[in-house]
């Protein structure tokens, strides 16, 4: 099954009063769906946009696996595992939030600040916390989320080229840039899709593009969150 879920119909959210604007894929905080939940481990898609000095102030995390994806800007973070970085665009970063961790993000640049971040059911719960930023990620290069029974592709693909989806189980896929085509559909930046038990699908980039390819091959455990709690944005 393809089920093509466009930009467009993400929940609007964040404080735009305090410069921060979301847009998320899945129930949320406020933005409660009973009838879109998750799929597979995936809890939360959110596009997040900060200006320049907007930010989330420390709160908490538990049983959630946090990855970062930078689109344009620079993400400072730092938690209480003791970690302090930035992340910038093609850098990956992840909180495994284990037992529970407390965390900071802010745009602390002089510009915009926009970036995706998803968060992951693990397969069992509790565990100590870990934090941890792969730097300028090559294309195609796999990243691992043991905890979730996960690996993320990002994919960058040239105008005319194709890129193959994943035969796993469940496949989560999400357009970070440029116009795309999956099975005749036409998918653009912010539009999702999600696949189950497909095989020899392929993307075709129409333009330049960048794509983030989550693939599964084991169900999140049933005792894991089913959908994140306060706050509502981060």
């Amino acid at each position: 099954m393809i089920d093509v879920r466009p930009g467009a119909d993400r929940y609007e959210g964040g404080d735009p009063a305090a410069g921060i604007t979301t847009r998320h894929a899945f129930s949320f905080g406020a933005f409660y769906d009973p009838d879109n939940l998750r799929f597979g481990p995936v809890l939360a898609c959110n596009e997040e946009t900060l200006t320049p000095g907007a930010g989330f102030d420390e709160h908490p995390h538990s049983h959630t696996e946090i990855v970062t994806w930078v689109i344009e800007g620079e993400l400072t973070h730092h938690d209480s595992t003791g970690e302090k970085s930035v992340v910038r665009a093609g850098d990956v970063q992840r909180l495994s939030a284990g037992s529970g961790a407390r965390h900071v993000e802010r745009n602390d640049g002089a510009g915009r600040l926009r970036f995706v971040q998803m968060w992951l059911a693990p397969l069992a719960a509790g565990g100590e916390p870990a934090y941890g930023v792969v730097r300028e990620i090559a294309d195609a290069a796999p990243y691992e989320v043991p905890e979730a029974g996960a690996v993320l592709h990002v994919r960058r693909p040239g105008a005319g080229e194709r890129v193959a989806v994943p035969a796993a189980e469940r496949v989560y896929l999400h357009v970070v840039r440029g116009d795309l085509r999956l099975d005749g559909a036409e998918l653009g930046p912010g539009d999702s899709v999600r696949i189950t038990a497909e095989r020899d699908l392929e993307v075709v980039a129409g333009s330049p593009g960048e794509l983030l390819i989550w693939e599964f091959a084991t169900p999140a455990a049933p005792d894991a969150p089913d959908a994140p709690a306060a706050p509502e944005t981060d």
